[in-house]
C-alpha cells in the first residue's frame, strides 16, 4: 500500500487539495501499478512560521 506525505504552507483550498490528490493517486497507479484504493495521501499544511530553509524562517523569506 502505497502511502504519499505531501507537505504545504497552509492555504490551499479543499478543491486544491482535491486535485492533487486526484493527480498523485492517477500518477501512482499508472507508474506503480497498483490499484487506486491503494493508494493514501496525506496532506500536512503548515505556517510558514513552521518552515526554514537556510537559517532563515519562511515566514521572512516568501512574503505573501
Amino acid at each position: 500500500m502505497p502511502i504519499i506525505r505531501v507537505s504545504l504552507w497552509s492555504g490551499r483550498t479543499k478543491e486544491q487539495k482535491a486535485t492533487l490528490a486526484k493527480a498523485l493517486t492517477e500518477t501512482m497507479v499508472r507508474v506503480a501499478e497498483v490499484p487506486a484504493h491503494a493508494v493514501t495521501i496525506q496532506i500536512e499544511e503548515l505556517p510558514k512560521d513552521n518552515w526554514a530553509t537556510g537559517g532563515e524562517l519562511h515566514s521572512d523569506v516568501f512574503k505573501d
